[in-house]
Order: structure tokens, then sequence, then C-alpha cells
């Protein structure tokens, strides 16, 4: 009894000799290390450039197109670039370019509300099946393999058919087919975390599961998890277009660039920038966020190969 006394005070010693003051300092030359670590990364810091400029785009975009996104003008219909319409005008006689300015609006919506959405959901189903094992565990990592069991694309179709099109119900449908990896990286994280010393040593304070899995597993699971979302986010974008392509996304005439690639189709051979300019802000951007996924990944992933 004296042994298992002691073994609690010196365990409760320990946690508290980390005074906030040391914490919060320690925190901030670990967050100074990985930016320095993270700026080695040409393509990455060049992903994170992109990223920032869309976001800038996306919150001037009244200031920065120069013509109404929506208003047609039949005159001046499928003109090709000139220094009035910096990328000509679609069928419909819209200036493209403000179109895709003001589809910047609309791509950062869906992505920002997919990883609100579905980032949540994958780490609290993750933790909680990692944590609990057995039944629970079975339970939530079977629904989780249904779900990997389609893909997302295919799956994300049929909850929109059944939903009904729209870019609500667009994002609703690519959330629901999103969290399952998120669910996965959590559970194998916490799997490897709830065994350890410290765990012990909080529940020896007496604390229940639902805290330790809210304040000290989830933290520890948050960097896995940030690099697999902003990996993700071209596969959202990617997924998000693909629906507004097949007309089960944004509606016309909102400036949607998968919907505007699906439009411009049909005059492909002899007006190709109707579908190539919304095409390359696509491909653009996807690839801006696979490079800064791989940035955040040597930084934050200590199991990354640096």
């Amino acid at each position: 009894m004296t042994e298992k006394t002691t073994t609690y005070s010196s365990t409760k010693e320990w946690l508290l000799t980390d005074t906030p003051a040391s914490a919060l300092q320690a925190a901030a030359g670990r967050a100074y290390l990985g930016l320095l670590e993270f700026l080695k990364n040409r393509l990455a810091v060049l992903g994170l450039m992109i990223i920032v400029a869309l976001v800038f785009v996306a919150l001037f975009a009244p200031y920065i197109a120069p013509f109404d996104p929506i208003l047609t003008d039949l005159k001046h219909r499928l003109l090709p670039f000139s220094a009035e319409h910096f990328f000509g005008t679609d069928e419909l006689g819209r200036d493209i370019f403000s179109r895709i300015i003001w589809g910047s609006r609309l791509t950062l919506y869906v992505i920002g509300l997919v990883a609100i959405i579905a980032a949540p959901v994958g780490i609290i189903v993750g933790t909680v099946a990692g944590y609990f094992g057995g039944i629970v565990d079975m339970v939530l990592m079977r629904i989780t393999d249904i779900f990997l069991a389609f893909p997302k694309l295919i799956l994300a179709l049929a909850f929109v058919a059944a939903l009904g099109p729209g870019i609500e119900n667009a994002i609703i449908a690519i959330s629901i087919t999103s969290w399952p990896p998120y669910a996965r990286i959590a559970r194998g994280e916490t799997i490897t975390i709830r065994n350890s010393d410290f765990i012990r040593a909080i529940r020896l304070q007496g604390a229940g599961p639902i805290r330790i899995i809210s304040g000290h597993i989830m933290p520890l699971c948050l960097s896995s998890l940030i690099v697999r979302v902003t990996l993700d986010m071209a596969g959202i974008i990617l997924t998000a277009a693909g629906l507004g392509f097949l007309g089960l996304g944004a509606q016309p005439p909102s400036p949607e660039w998968g919907a505007m690639t699906s439009s411009g189709r049909s005059y492909i051979l002899d007006h190709w920038w109707l579908i190539t300019m919304p095409g390359t802000a696509i491909f653009v951007v996807s690839l801006a966020f696979n490079l800064l996924g791989d940035g955040l990944r040597e930084v934050l992933d200590p199991k990354s190969d640096n």
C-alpha cells in the first residue's frame, strides 16, 4: 500500500512539474522549429502561397472580377482572349475570368464545410473505437469498412441522387464519404496511445473515458489528422467538380468550376478556353493542396521519412 501511494505521489508530482509558462515556451519552440523545417520545402511553400492567393481572391472577388459572373451578353459570346476578357467569354457571353474568380468562393466554401463536418466525425469515431476496443471497436470499424468499400465519387453520387442536386446536398454527400479515412487514422493513433504511461497516470487521477479521449488522446491525433485532411482537400475539390460536371452540384448559373467545364465540353474543339480555364483552376488548386500536405507531413508526422 505504501509503495502504491509513493508511486501515485511521484506520478502526480511529475505531472505538475510542467508549468503553463514552460509548456507554452516549449510549444513555441516546437512551432518555430517546425516552421523552419517547413520553409526548407520549396514546393510546400509554393502550395501555401497558391492557397493564400486563393483565399485572397475569394475574399476580394467583387473588387477583382471585372464583370458580373452571372449576367449574360449574347452579343459577346465565345470571344477569345483579349485585353477586355482575359480568359475569353463562354457560350452565353459571360466573362470566364470573372466566373473563375467568383468560383473560388464556392471552392473554399465546399472544402471548408466538408473539413468542418467530416474531420470531427472521423476523429470521434476513431478515438472511441480505439480506446474502448472490443465490440465497440468492431461495430464502428465495420461501419467504416462499409463506407470505404465504395469509391468516394460513386458513393457521393448515390447520396446526392437521394438528397437532390444542389451545393448544400453535395457538401453533405462529400462529408459522408470523407470521414472513414480520418476514423482509421485516429483509431490507429489511439491504439498506440491508450496503454502509455501518461494515460495510466491520468487514470490514477480519476479521469473518466470522456475526459481522457477528449482532453488527451484527441489532441495527440490532430497532427496526423491535419496532414490527412490537407491531402484530402484535392480529392474533395475533384469530387465537388465531378458532381458539378454531372449537374448534381452547384446549379446554373452559379460559377462553379466543375459546372463550367461541363457547359464548355460541347465547344472544346473550336473554343477550347471554355473548358481549359476552369480545368486549369481545378488542377492548380488541387496540386497546391497536395504540395502543402506533403510539406505538413514532413513537419507534423514523426513517422514520415524526412
